[in-house]
């Protein structure tokens, strides 16, 4: 896989009017060479890939990136791109500049002599939003688990337990199916706190009558999932029935619409539309979704702002539309799909009827 998307990189680097890529950013680092070492620094150019990491990773980056060759830096990075951007006659190298700060950016510019900096931020990033087989089993299984996780939880949710404790009860058993940790912190927020599309567990105790909100996603082999919940403890009021069979019906909507073809933004008011009608589009204050992948949050976005990519085969979205009350609660639901030819698959798999505990 690492060769494919080292062909797909360079084919656009001459696009992009650069003759190098030095690559920084954990995520495209990962994705482009397979190694996964907290250090390192990679410089792609149309016949060359270099991986320049530290004592501590040599070994590892060998063995995680063959296509790679593996250098140690005898000083700093910035001296050894220095060397081999002067050995491969380099004059135009493309850089990260959503991610490299201002100082490490003047740091190369000072030691590479005779060559010219150009920015090409979101150009791996662009290429990492449509995944290959060998991502989309990996996020398959990052769903798989948290499915699973849900599941077990479900008995625990009731009176008397506190936000905190489902949490950790929820994180420990994605890491006990197998998980490497959690794709973004846990959110669990019940009662008036479910207004909070961010509400991260508190020592609130779950009462009869709640709705409680859990969105919480599996890291598995790199890859993130995302799936959010709401649930009802008690025997939900009338209001509570409404306002959840509306976010249900949006959120239908919007998986039934996901497809190649379709953009970011369009989808978004699939789902905002009908909330809007329903009369609560003010309570509905984030985008619908977007994409996953190495990072929680990565392209495309499926909101109106910024939603102007157009869906294709091989993406990965979530929707998620809520409704948020402050002073009453809230209720959000949650979906990962991958786009298909003909339309999407969803990789979360637990149901989403309300489900009354």
């Amino acid at each position: 896989m690492t060769n494919d998307r080292l062909g797909r990189l360079r084919a656009h680097l001459a696009e992009r009017g650069v003759d190098g890529l030095l690559v920084a950013k954990p995520e495209n680092r990962a994705y482009l060479s397979g190694f996964t070492g907290s250090a390192g620094v990679l410089l792609i150019t149309a016949d060359r890939a270099v991986l320049m990491t530290d004592f501590r990773y040599t070994e590892q980056a060998a063995a995680q990136a063959p296509a790679f060759e593996v250098v140690k830096p005898e000083s700093t990075n910035q001296a050894l791109v220095a060397r081999l951007v002067d050995e491969m006659g380099l004059k135009r190298v493309g850089y990260e500049g959503d991610y490299l700060t201002v100082d490490d950016h003047q740091s190369y510019k000072q030691a590479v002599s005779g060559c010219e900096w150009v920015s090409v931020a979101g150009l791996v990033e662009e290429l990492r939003m449509i995944k290959d087989e060998g991502e989309i089993a990996l996020m398959r299984r990052a769903a798989a688990i948290a499915d699973e996780a849900f599941a077990q939880i479900l008995p625990l949710i009731k009176p008397g337990v506190t936000e905190r404790d489902l949490g950790i009860e929820l994180e420990y058993r994605m890491r006990k199916l197998g998980a490497e940790g959690v794709a973004f912190e846990t959110i669990v927020a019940s009662g008036v706190r479910s207004s909070l599309p961010h509400g991260h567990p508190t020592d609130k105790v779950i009462a009869s009558g709640d709705l409680v909100t859990f969105d919480f996603g599996a890291l598995y082999e790199g890859y993130c999932s995302d799936m959010t919940r709401t649930v009802m403890v008690g025997e939900p009021t009338d209001k509570q029935r409404e306002i959840y069979g509306i976010v249900l019906e949006a959120q239908k909507r919007g998986v039934a619409a996901c497809r190649p073809g379709i953009t970011g933004k369009e989808l978004d008011d699939v789902c905002r539309s009908y909330i809007a009608e329903r009369g609560y589009g003010e309570n509905f204050g984030h985008g619908t979704g977007h994409g996953v992948g190495r990072f929680i949050h990565e392209g495309p976005r499926v909101s109106q702002r910024g939603g102007d990519v157009v869906l294709k085969p091989g993406m990965v979205v979530t929707v998620e539309p809520g409704i948020y009350l402050p002073g009453w609660g809230g209720v959000r639901i949650e979906d990962m799909l991958l786009v298909t030819d003909s339309g999407a698959e969803p990789f979360t798999h637990t149901p989403k009827e309300l489900l009354i505990l």
